[in-house]
């Protein structure tokens, strides 16, 4: 079963009845075991318990707000506050974007509130699962270890989605006597122990592909240890991972030898899918809510994608892929220096002629720009699939695209706008292998560092995964010749590039720019480098000469690392004296 969350809608009714989700709130639910023990208490119960936990994946799975303010891939919170994406369409279209793309909005912002809610609605339904555990009885001992691995994981999950977003978040657990709680304690230690006891007793291998085992927690404690700067304890997890890890299918871990198979529905849950959150088209039901929801902004406008224009790969993204002729490695320090020719300011009537200059392969799978194939959709068209290229500029977002040839199945077409069949990628093999360098560069391990980005970057150089043009491009549907659709040239990084462990660090944040661009990444890996103040200022004031949409936008140091506490969140956790027992960020309103 690829999908987990077919039943969703039938478990979040279980739940709201008794088990505290699915509410408006998060803090107000119902009291533990208002079902009847015969109903929920067995083993079939807690597997369908555990579905919903899985389903509350997608960010969508309670009343209150758009799929797109809980998406699961973070496209705004990620990407578009760190540079990657502007905002898209135009001003006036989900204005709420605007601030938080700036670093100008406060608690009362309500994509905000969106995203906590979310997020503790996927906390409580794991936490539902561990509560009700302890008392079914007659269930193996190896059954109970993987229902638990999987609820703790998957409650690990959100805690560290809530964590990088908000920092200091409250803890409620199965044994929590109020959701009430204060956001007075680090919390990582918690999102360690949960991580650690899905890594010792889940399976290696599981019945459905979307199910975690215990590689998927090896790799999320092994990033939660990263986050912490815990390098000695990363490194060892790192290492077992990349040489002993496996699928939950039980494939071994390893890059595709395409960097797009990454994202086509017909080629994922491959060896490079560490976890996913798991996006079916068609299902049935008559409604995306199984497909990508949280995306469906995110195509060309005025195509046949129907909606809307959001999610534009900026200029300052597209600069980073361009590439030394004479190395086959990107600028470091001055990619904005000579950019990519755009068709900026022009119409798709008048004249343009891609840019020739030398770039790295992954641009054309990451982005759609004038002139280059649109996947088998023809050749992006320029300002006519552009709702407002002042505001947000010329690209289009190209990694949750669908293929035409199968849009039948990968495409959900049951609202006003699309759904896809395209996993959100939690962790895949190549960020594994990036995070892993990043601990070794700061362990003094270089070499080793090195290896792990070139691993990367060979694959990026393959010719077999280049962007090619097609053999008729009035018939786009008819394949692809064996003519690069650019100048692709790629290299690999020498002993000189990387001979300590300042130059590898700068060129292992440089290669996650590169290879993980548009998934959600960007902003949370610049304020954990230390380094979010200086390069986003500096993207505001060279993409803001180019576009109206960040002009004037600002980060500050001390208050910009983290989103405020939704201020609902705060007023609605009084206590028996009227108090809120939750705290703002610091400089927070």
């Amino acid at each position: 079963m690829k999908n987990l969350k077919h039943i969703s809608l039938a478990i979040c009714t279980t739940l709201a009845l008794g088990l505290g989700s699915c509410s408006d709130e998060f803090l107000d639910q119902p009291a533990i075991g208002a079902l009847s023990d015969d109903v929920i208490a067995n083993q079939a119960g807690l597997e369908k318990l555990l579905v919903g936990a899985y389903a509350a994946l997608d960010g969508n799975q309670f009343g209150g707000g758009s799929a797109w303010e809980k998406s699961p891939d973070n496209w705004v919170y990620g990407s578009v506050a760190g540079g990657d994406a502007s905002k898209g369409s135009f001003g006036g279209d989900q204005p709420a974007i605007d601030p938080i793309a700036k670093f100008e909005a406060d608690a009362s912002n309500g994509f905000f509130n969106s995203k906590w809610r979310a997020g503790y609605e996927g906390v409580n339904r794991a936490n539902a699962i561990l509560a009700l555990l302890p008392n079914v009885e007659n269930i193996p001992d190896d059954v109970r270890k993987n229902i638990e691995g999987q609820a703790r994981f998957l409650r690990g999950h959100y805690y560290f989605d809530l964590k990088k977003m908000f920092n200091m978040i409250p803890w409620i657990d199965e044994n929590s006597e109020s959701p009430n709680q204060p956001n007075d304690k680090d919390i990582w230690p918690m999102i360690e122990a949960d991580f650690l006891f899905a890594y010792e007793n889940l399976p290696t291998t599981q019945p459905d592909a979307g199910r975690v085992n215990n590689w998927a927690a090896a790799a999320y404690l092994a990033k939660t240890y990263l986050y912490q700067k815990k390098y000695n304890e990363a490194s060892p997890l790192f290492t077992a991972i990349i040489t002993s890890g496996q699928t939950s299918s039980g494939e071994k871990y390893g890059l595709m030898d395409e960097f797009h198979d990454n994202f086509n529905p017909s080629t994922e849950n491959n060896r490079e899918s560490v976890f996913a959150i798991q996006m079916t088209a068609n299902d049935g039901t008559n409604s995306i809510a199984n497909a990508n929801e949280g995306g469906m902004l995110n195509f060309p406008y005025n195509s046949p994608f129907r909606c809307c224009g959001f999610y534009q790969p900026t200029q300052d993204l597209v600069n980073a892929y361009k590439t030394n002729p004479d190395t086959g490695l990107p600028y470091l320090d001055n990619w904005n220096s000579n950019p990519v020719k755009s068709d900026m300011g022009l119409s798709s009537e008048d004249p343009f002629s891609p840019y020739e200059g030398s770039l790295d392969p992954r641009l054309d799978w990451t982005v759609g720009r004038r002139g280059v194939p649109y996947l088998d959709w023809g050749h992006h068209p320029g300002a006519n699939w552009i709702r407002d290229q002042s505001y947000a500029g010329p690209y289009a977002p190209k990694k949750n695209i669908y293929w035409q040839a199968t849009q039948a199945e990968h495409s959900d077409q049951s609202s006003w706008a699309p759904g896809t069949a395209i996993n959100v990628l939690v962790i895949r093999f190549a960020d594994v292998l990036l995070m892993a360098a990043e601990v070794e560069a700061n362990l003094g391990n270089v070499a080793l560092a090195r290896d792990y980005v070139n691993q990367v970057r060979r694959r990026a150089a393959n010719p077999a995964g280049f962007t090619y043009k097609y053999l008729n491009p009035s018939a786009p549907m008819n394949g692809f010749s064996n003519v690069p659709a650019a100048n692709y040239v790629m290299g690999e990084y020498s002993a000189a590039d990387m001979g300590n462990t300042e130059d590898a660090l700068k060129a292992i944040y440089f290669e996650r720019r590169l290879e993980l661009a548009m998934e959600g990444h960007r902003f949370f890996d610049l304020v954990r480098w230390g380094i979010a103040e200086s390069n986003l200022n500096a993207y505001f004031a060279y993409q803001g000469s180019l576009t109206s949409d960040v002009r004037g936008g600002r980060f500050v140091s001390g208050r910009s690392e983290y989103y405020p506490i939704p201020l609902r969140q705060i007023d609605l956790s009084v206590n028996a004296e009227g108090v809120p027992v939750l705290t703002q960020n610091p400089n927070y309103n």
